[in-house]
């Protein structure tokens, strides 16, 4: 888990401006299937790598998996070496990369089976945190929701807590209602992270160099804030309970989203090389005037060999939409790096609580899937948006999206709740 976010985190940030010196045919479109081709990999190798640790030692999945992603990654690197169709060859290799990240699944599986109720939440955090890299060289007996060891898959009868038929008791309304969640929140981190390179470049004026640069302190930032918030999830929730942190996570991600909606009056400056034929567009103001007619853009060598910033005047809103503060898009990016982190761990940690003590590679495939549902749609919903419509459009159905999630989690909160605690009340019932 460790390795898989620093590999993805060095590369996130630099897709676009690398995609754009391999192949100066790619567009902001394009970017989106590059982002999204990550996720497809890992839909698709989610429920596969997940049945496949239910049968076989979880060592084997794992093996496969990181051996695919190390490959991919190679060819990653030098897909600026063909003379034509780049981009594709890119496609291709995060299309791989995103196949080999599939062996999430056989983590949290793993966890679920090897934790107790009490363990649980504190071991998801601490992969979450990347502080449990060794578990493949752990042991791999199971235990039950109360932490006794089992020597066999059908432990249900040995520990005599559970009948062959416990399964059939899982709240599918539960289950169901997680993965919806999940979706939404690998969706708006999706855009997050897909949106933050292009945005800032357009809003902000930066190079491709300084818009790498930038956005990676900003995401080394955010990755300290997780991991400290990591840590005081697994001491919060033993007081509030995971449903309701799960509660607050989301509104503190619908409030990050909303900090971006622009508002001002000041508008970005507009992207010189897409000015033909020395045509200026029409302007209302001596205010939308000023970026054509800026000393940068003046004193630019006459064959513009230098490279363009701004805001390309390709996209229309660019004209007429305000820019967004860098104090905001700061702001936003500690918000959701407060939120995101917890919403993650709390949904998996209640999604593994909820389906209790059956081997888990399944569903937590499913889950994974889910999720990387979502990290494709997530990629090409917002470079379409943004591209058309602007930010405003973009993060304006980001919250709305988000503000469904929550009326969601208001319906099913009591639903959410360990399938030994559901199955302890139904005997109650019965009996």
């Amino acid at each position: 888990m460790f390795l898989s976010s620093v590999g993805f985190s060095i590369v996130i940030m630099s897709v676009w401006p690398y995609l754009q010196k391999i192949d100066p045919t790619a567009d902001a479109s394009f970017l989106g299937w590059i982002i999204a081709s990550y996720s497809i990999g890992q839909m698709v190798a989610s429920p596969l790598f997940g049945v496949w640790s239910n049968y076989r030692p979880r060592r084997e999945p794992l093996v496969v998996s990181t051996t695919i992603s190390v490959a991919a990654n190679c060819l990653y690197a030098y897909v600026h070496l063909p003379h034509s169709h780049n981009k594709y060859y890119m496609l291709t290799a995060r299309a791989l990369v995103g196949f080999g990240a599939g062996n999430v699944a056989v983590v949290r599986s793993y966890i679920a089976g090897a934790t107790s109720l009490k363990e649980r939440t504190s071991a998801m955090a601490n992969t979450s945190a990347c502080q449990a890299v060794g578990f493949i060289l752990g042991p791999e007996h199971r235990v039950d929701d109360m932490g006794r060891q089992c020597k066999s898959i059908n432990f249900e009868e040995e520990s005599g807590g559970l009948d062959q038929d416990a399964e059939g008791n899982i709240d599918h309304v539960a289950v169901v209602a997680i993965n919806v969640l999940f979706f939404v929140i690998l969706f708006v981190f999706a855009v997050f992270e897909t949106i933050a390179t292009p945005l800032t470049m357009d809003m902000y004026s930066w190079t491709r160099k300084e818009a790498v640069f930038y956005n990676g302190i900003i995401l080394s930032v955010v990755g300290i804030e997780s991991v400290i918030v990591f840590m005081v999830v697994k001491t919060l929730s033993k007081k509030t309970g995971e449903r309701a942190i799960l509660h607050g996570g989301l509104l503190v991600v619908l409030v990050g989203f909303f900090i971006l909606l622009p508002w001002g009056k000041k508008l970005p400056n507009i992207q010189w090389q897409e000015i033909k034929n020395n045509s200026i567009p029409r302007a209302t103001s001596t205010e939308m005037l000023m970026p054509f007619w800026s000393l940068q853009a003046l004193q630019l060598p006459s064959n513009h060999t230098a490279e363009p910033v701004g805001c390309p005047i390709t996209q229309s809103w660019c004209l007429n939409t305000p820019m967004i503060y860098l104090a905001q898009y700061i702001t936003s990016d500690i918000l959701i790096g407060l939120g995101y982190p917890v919403c993650n761990v709390m949904s998996y940690t209640l999604y593994s609580k909820i389906l209790g003590p059956k081997p888990q590679g399944v569903y937590m495939g499913w889950l994974t899937a889910s999720g990387s549902g979502a990290r494709i749609l997530g990629p090409v919903f917002v470079s379409q948006i943004y591209t058309h419509l602007g930010p405003r459009w973009a993060f304006s159905l980001i919250c709305g999206v988000v503000v469904v999630s929550l009326l969601l989690l208001e319906i099913v909160y009591k639903r959410l709740i360990a399938f030994s605690v559901r199955y302890g009340r139904m005997q109650e019932e019965n009996c």
